[in-house]
């Protein structure tokens, strides 16, 4: 960011005389009209003494307006955001810095940055004398609990002289955004179902097809066996290629997000939809690291990622901010949508892998289409929110264990979620209650969450 002008930078004023003018403080105003009054009582009264005093005062701001609008230096400003990208209720650190790109040093300057109001109060910094080619640095500390993308910007510049008689005040046109993405909860690697293997092991593996009819050969790289050439391929495409190697299929995972408005009640940061919201995104951040790959499916039928890897990403942190599962957690809304139609049409083709669903409040109709939804999937574990016990601190509770009912009836794993509940207890009783299930050969599901 950097800009350059009369008097500070190039921004939004145009920093004409008319301006400079209009930049006049309560003090140069004062000594204006304490001019000019002067003047008019030393032409009334004939006293040439009071004239040359009133000239004195009203001349004054106007040389100071002067000044100031004459003055030619220029000035580069830059900000950093450490980290740019920051959970609910943590801080990150705004760094700026000035340069001064000009032969002049500059006067007196007032920094100020603009920030919305929920990252806390507005940063004013006053940088005394800045030498030619000198650089100054300040830093500010921003901090929200509601998640978000928020705009940081433009910085202002305020210049005044040396009597404090004019103010001018220049922006800069570039901006930041700092993305506040939900807090995550740390889950235990629970065994799930009788894996023998532990959990998040259940992974797959393609045959390679090394046949002559059905082969799938690629470029030969460097340190390729030569063994793998594929000589009939080698001779089509007139370059050297080989026989690609077993690949591995990473067990699957979607979790889906109820965001319909009409399902939750109450608003803030410790409401029942952010709980749910920031659930969801402890569990696509877990099992990346369990190795699986995932999507996060909304009511709205829409995925995240939509294109690539068969609507899945991959299977670090690195991928979640990637293909956009954080970015897009840090900003979804409610839904004006009154049921889960459309999510179970894009459920409904199967080999989902592992479900893992975040419901606010459930009626009867709702609750029978997700009982529809974990028919169409392999394992299914519902986290059902009953917003009305969270507005009322759980004084009063909803119909949510009849939805549970119909819920486990189907297949689900249905955990209710009560006010301030910790997802990583609701993680090891679904465990628990999967492997229970599991062992019993209820449920008709064997085989855990892979």
């Amino acid at each position: 960011m950097s800009a350059g002008g009369p008097a500070a930078t190039e921004g939004k004023d145009s920093g004409g005389l008319r301006a400079a003018l209009g930049g006049l403080t309560t003090r140069g105003r004062s000594f204006l009209a304490a001019g000019i009054a002067a003047a008019v009582c030393a032409y009334v009264l004939g006293q040439g003494d009071l004239l040359r005093v009133g000239l004195l005062l009203a001349v004054l701001p106007l040389v100071c307006v002067a000044v100031l609008y004459r003055t030619r230096y220029r000035v580069a400003g830059s900000r950093r955001l450490s980290p740019a990208r920051v959970p609910a209720g943590s801080e990150a650190r705004v760094h700026l810095r000035m340069d001064n790109v000009s032969r002049l040093p500059t006067g007196l300057l007032m920094l100020q940055d603009h920030v919305p109001y929920v990252l806390g109060p507005r940063p004013r910094f006053v940088l005394d004398r800045v030498e030619a080619g000198g650089r100054r640095e300040v830093s500010y500390r921003v901090r929200s609990d509601l998640r978000g993308r928020y705009p940081l910007g433009p910085l202002q510049l305020r210049l005044s002289d040396p009597f404090g008689m004019c103010e001018l005040t220049r922006s800069f046109s570039a901006f930041d955004m700092l993305t506040v993405i939900p807090r995550t909860e740390a889950l235990p690697a629970v065994r799930l179902a009788g894996e023998s293997s532990g959990y998040g092991d259940g992974r797959h593996r393609s045959l390679a097809l090394a046949g002559d009819d059905d082969v799938i050969p690629r470029n030969y790289r460097y340190g390729d066996d030569l063994r793998r050439v594929h000589w009939r391929s080698t001779a089509r495409y007139g370059e050297l290629m080989v026989r690609r190697e077993e690949q591995p299929q990473r067990a699957r995972c979607t979790v889906l997000l109820d965001t319909r408005r009409i399902a939750y009640q109450g608003a803030g940061p410790d409401s029942a939809f952010e709980w749910a919201v920031s659930g969801a995104a402890s569990a696509l951040v877990h099992m990346l690291e369990r190795g699986f790959s995932v999507r996060l499916l909304t009511d709205t039928g829409s995925s995240v990622p939509a294109e690539g890897a068969d609507g899945f990403a991959g299977s670090t942190q690195e991928s979640a901010d990637s293909a956009g599962l954080m970015d897009t957690l840090a900003v979804v809304d409610h839904s004006d949508g009154a049921g889960l139609s459309r999510s179970y049409d894009v459920l409904r083709g199967g080999n989902e892998g592992l479900l893992l669903a975040f419901f606010g409040d459930l009626d009867e109709e709702q609750a029978t289409l997700a009982a529809r939804i974990r028919r169409r999937s392999g394992a299914a574990v519902a986290f059902v929110l009953d917003s009305g016990s969270w507005v009322t601190g759980g004084a009063i509770e909803g119909a949510v264990e009849d939805r549970l009912r119909l819920l486990r009836e189907a297949g689900w794993t249905a955990l209710a979620v009560a006010p301030g509940a910790q997802l990583s207890d609701l993680w090891r009783q679904a465990g628990r209650e999967r492997t229970e299930s599991s062992g019993s050969g209820t449920n008709g599901f064997s085989g855990g969450w892979s």
